[in-house]
């Protein structure tokens, strides 16, 4: 059984995807152990409490510096002992320590086709607001490995979106969510609960 841990920011919307599969037996083999927020009273701490699953805070505004929050972040996600972190809209950037003691054991999801729109700045409504500026016809959204580099981990999946004339930003993240990033983080989740894929030469590949 997977222990997976799942780290978020705001609304908690594909927390709430990943908490939908697991329930409905699309994510099998899994169970979420714990979410962490880095900001209070956010929707995603109140759909994890709702599910029954453990929820904290650890906010980077409860301690004198960043050092002393990322050890206590790490210390916070060690303490629910996970196989696997999940980024879900977690707008932190993970600590090298964590980074190196969960090596090829946290993914992320990020709302463009990496290697466009991704990278330092590039989080939230900016990436569609991007997206738009640039006149793209399609975008969409990559579940990677997280690695020390923003955004250039290891590629597990990606699914494209049609940008349509009068999208606006909220309009195509919305699309984006819906159409890619809610099927492709759980679909991530089950294939690595299921020992599908793994991590060679930098490379994410398919087990047969």
């Amino acid at each position: 059984m997977l222990k997976v841990v799942v780290l978020v920011s705001g609304g908690g919307t594909n927390l709430q995807a990943i908490i939908d599969a697991v329930a409905d037996g699309t994510v099998t083999n899994t169970r979420l152990v714990g979410v962490i927020s880095n900001n209070k009273g956010v929707k995603g701490l109140e759909r994890a409490e709702k599910a029954g699953i453990p929820a904290v805070c650890i906010s980077p505004k409860d301690y004198s510096d960043r050092a002393q929050f990322n050890d206590a972040l790490l210390a916070g996600v060690d303490s629910f002992e996970p196989d696997l972190v999940v980024l879900a809209g977690f707008l932190v950037k993970i600590p090298e320590a964590m980074v190196a003691r969960y090596s090829n054991r946290i993914i992320n999801i990020h709302p463009s086709l990496i290697p466009s729109f991704c990278g330092v700045g590039y989080y939230g409504l900016k990436v569609h607001e991007k997206a738009l500026e640039r006149g793209v016809k399609l975008t969409g959204a990559t579940v990677h490995f997280v690695n020390e580099g923003m955004d250039e981990g290891p590629i597990i999946a990606q699914k494209a979106v049609e940008v349509l004339q009068d999208d606006t930003a909220e309009i195509l993240q919305r699309r984006v969510m819906e159409q890619a990033e809610w099927l492709l983080l759980p679909k991530a989740i089950d294939d690595i609960a299921n020992d599908r894929i793994c991590v060679e030469d930098g490379k994410v590949k398919f087990r047969v």
